[in-house]
């Protein structure tokens, strides 16, 4: 193999030729490699003739060849060059592929891949970030269990003549049919419908208000363009209602039989798992707020130089996601009225400083040989499986199958566990702030 470089700051490029010499002696093991396990008809076991295994599968295993002999050839060109590479290198091939299929040339490409900078971590012990604290408040407690209590709410009937209003709950039975006809799945008893919920079809829900115990009712409505069942979509129906029953709902008192109900022993028991989980909030709002400044500190602490590929990378991936939001209408009006080149601009920075901030959590774990278990991987891969129930095993079996989705995975723990370090060793100020104050700041 022969190998040269070429130099441009942190970007590389080396030449490397494979001559068609060694590309044959590989070939020629390798057939002799496979011969043994052969079954061919017209021949005994393994004992098909290397001239016939060249004739019928020749060139795809030439192809298999060449592909081996780029994967080593181009992990040794880095190995030699003692580089550490910043990105998978991009591949280039220089020889006619058909003419070093058929062994009639050499192996010629180039390869550019750009390497890690070398630098040094700021002394994080001289750092000095404020982070803002709050504890859960009586008024912060009560309204959350005052939540709990809205959502475990009960409904009573009201009075025979009472009429239904949006925020209750009506007993029905219906019947739905489209053209005429009833429809599989369009049809139950006794089903208690609460109005205002959107459970049910657009439209439906708000035409039995004011219906009252005993009313029969046609409720019409369209199913939208895009319903799950493809041969409802778009079509008119006609539901035949009959309502048995108006119930109001009823928030029940917050006492210690109201604790029961929900599995929990006792009233105090209650609030402090209400108070827990507050604290758990604002604990975490208080930590995004340290993380952001202290990565604000690390930012200013250093600068050097980039390597190109991971900031075009970044750069595309922050541009794409803005495109989709302003498809999508969801773009800031601010970014809406700048041109594009100055969006650019400022996306580009943005990629940079991610780039740039990366290689120093990097870099400061890999010196203070912060690791992550296989325990905690495989914690974030149930959780992430968790999000698609029904889902969980496709899930998992696409992680464990793609090595770049399972990096993924890795790398916002990693860069916690960093961080956490970090935390501990800068010069770190709490400041005492309002419960508001502190999820203020996190929505700005």
């Amino acid at each position: 193999m022969e190998c040269t470089e070429t130099t441009d700051g942190l970007s590389r490029m080396y030449k490397v030729k494979v001559p068609a010499s060694e590309l044959k002696t590989r070939f020629d093991a390798k057939i002799e490699e496979i011969r043994p396990q052969m079954r061919l008809k017209g021949f005994r076991p393994g004992k098909v003739p290397a001239a016939h295994v060249k004739k019928m599968f020749g060139k795809s295993i030439m192809g298999e060849v060449v592909e081996a002999a780029m994967k080593e050839s181009s992990e040794k060109a880095i190995a030699d060059a003692d580089i550490r590479p910043a990105s998978q290198p991009d591949m280039h091939m220089e020889s006619d592929m058909e003419a070093v299929l058929d062994g009639k040339e050499d192996l010629a490409y180039h390869m550019h891949v750009d390497v890690m900078p070398d630098f040094e971590p700021a002394d994080t012990s001289k750092i000095k970030i404020t982070r803002p604290v709050s504890e859960v408040d009586d008024a912060a407690l009560d309204e959350a269990l005052g939540r709990v209590a809205e959502n475990n709410q009960k409904f009573e009937a009201r009075g025979k003549t009472a009429k239904a209003r949006d925020g209750d709950a009506v007993l029905i039975d219906f019947v739905g049919k489209v053209d005429g006809e009833a429809f599989e799945g369009g049809a139950a008893e006794g089903h208690s419908l609460v109005l205002g919920s959107g459970s049910f079809i657009p439209g439906f829900e708000e035409q039995l208000v004011g219906t009252k115990a005993g009313d029969k009712k046609d409720v019409e409505v369209t199913f939208p363009e895009q319903y799950q069942a493809e041969h409802l979509a778009g079509k008119a129906a006609v539901f035949e209602v009959t309502v048995h029953e108006v119930r109001a709902p009823k928030t029940p008192e917050i006492d210690e039989e109201f604790a029961k109900g929900l599995g929990i022993d006792s009233l105090e028991e209650l609030k402090k798992l209400v108070s827990d989980q507050l604290q758990a909030e604002l604990d975490n709002a208080s930590r995004a707020k340290a993380k952001r400044a202290l990565l604000d500190e690390l930012d200013k602490a250093h600068d050097f130089e980039l390597p190109p590929k991971m900031v075009d990378m970044e750069f595309d991936q922050i541009w794409q996601q803005l495109q989709s939001e302003m498809d999508a209408g969801r773009a800031s009006d601010e970014d809406k009225d700048k041109p594009e080149e100055k969006l650019k601009e400022e996306y580009r920075a943005i990629a940079e400083r991610r780039v740039r901030l990366g290689l120093v959590l990097a870099e400061i774990g890999r010196l203070q040989d912060i690791k992550i278990s296989e325990q905690e991987v495989q914690q974030a891969l149930i959780r992430e499986a968790q999000r698609y129930p029904g889902q969980e095993r496709q899930v998992i079996e696409f992680f464990q199958q793609n090595p770049n989705a399972m990096a993924q995975l890795r790398a916002p723990i990693y860069e916690d566990k960093v961080v956490d370090y970090l935390l501990e060793n800068v010069k770190v100020s709490d400041k005492k702030v309002s419960r508001e104050d502190l999820l203020k700041e996190d929505e700005e």
